[in-house]
């Protein structure tokens, strides 16, 4: 069944926004609000967006044989091998990063995704300045197991102090279908857990929205401090030329494929038109960047020093 793209544009300024200021684009190893100091061989990158701190955390990386097997399957390997050479990336092979965020408001510390594992999440936590206590808030923006899978520690919840978010949508379509991931991940914390619909507030200045397609009812969220935004688009996109420059490709996650395109094309074409950044749980590390159209497309645009002056 096809579900119609829901995102809406309820946390979008104008086009023309201002960009959100930040404290540096290489890994920091800043202490934040007295937390915890942080090892020296993790990886996180933090900036400011108005009164917030926001830190992206590489959770974990891998490179991956076959990438046609999974993003581009609806188009010829000539086509595929063209667009790769044409980016300078191989057609064989790719990266994948798995990168969680972390948003300290000055009231709530607010993690959105968890991981692989907990082993995966903490030590970029910790190099970003937070201990698992000093999280209040964990968003779930889907169930897919790379979002899921650091809930949990040897049995007991990983963030002992946190209540949670998913989209009511997204927890109903798993609680119905049942796995493995779920069920060891998610349902014990169900008690814990308050859903939201398109256009909910999981905090003040964070607001949820619908973008279906990937997962049943996958959710993204606007970031707004100051009237700066990043809009955190979790699996919207997984890739920077394989799926973001071409939206109608097929991907092999996308559990409704046609909702996934239809939600790339609306989301990316909103995010270049008000010119707001974004964060791809996905993309290449530390996963923020900007997209501007480009022909029938989308084209990344990865930060560099510009959100440092």
């Amino acid at each position: 069944m096809t579900h119609t793209p829901q995102f809406t544009r309820r946390a979008a300024i104008a086009a023309g926004a201002s960009l959100p200021l930040a404290a540096g684009l290489t890994p920091t190893l800043a202490k934040a609000g007295g937390h915890s100091e942080a090892p020296q061989n993790a990886i996180q990158n933090t900036f400011t967006l108005g009164d917030f701190q926001v830190s992206t955390l590489l959770a974990g990386t891998r490179v991956v044989e076959g990438p046609q097997n999974i993003f581009g399957m609806n188009v010829s390997a000539e086509e595929f091998a063209e667009a790769s050479e044409m980016n300078f990336i191989p057609a064989d092979k790719t990266r994948f990063y798995f990168t969680p965020t972390v948003v300290d408001t000055g009231s709530e510390t607010v993690l959105f995704d968890t991981g692989l594992s907990a082993a995966g999440t903490l030590p970029a936590l910790a190099a970003a300045g937070y201990a698992p206590e000093d999280i209040d808030v964990v968003v779930i923006t889907h169930m897919h197991g790379d979002h899921i899978g650091g809930l949990m520690n040897d049995g007991a919840p990983t963030y002992p102090n946190a209540r949670y978010v998913t989209g009511e949508t997204e927890f109903d379509a798993w609680a119905s279908r049942g796995n493995d991931g779920f069920e060891m991940n998610m349902r014990p914390l169900a008690e814990q857990t308050s859903f939201i619909g398109d256009g909910g507030s999981v905090a003040g200045g964070i607001t949820g929205m619908a973008a279906f397609g990937h997962t049943p009812g996958h959710m993204v969220y606007m970031l707004e401090s100051g009237g700066r935004q990043v809009l955190l688009t979790a699996d919207m996109t997984n890739h920077y030329v394989w799926s973001l420059a071409y939206p109608d490709w097929e991907v092999k996650f996308d559990m409704d494929k046609d909702a996934a395109a239809a939600t790339r094309r609306e989301v990316l074409g909103m995010l270049a038109s008000d010119r707001v950044p974004m964060i791809g749980y996905h993309m290449p590390f530390p996963g923020i960047g900007y997209v501007e159209t480009a022909g029938d497309g989308f084209r990344y645009v990865p930060v560099s020093y510009q959100l440092s002056i």
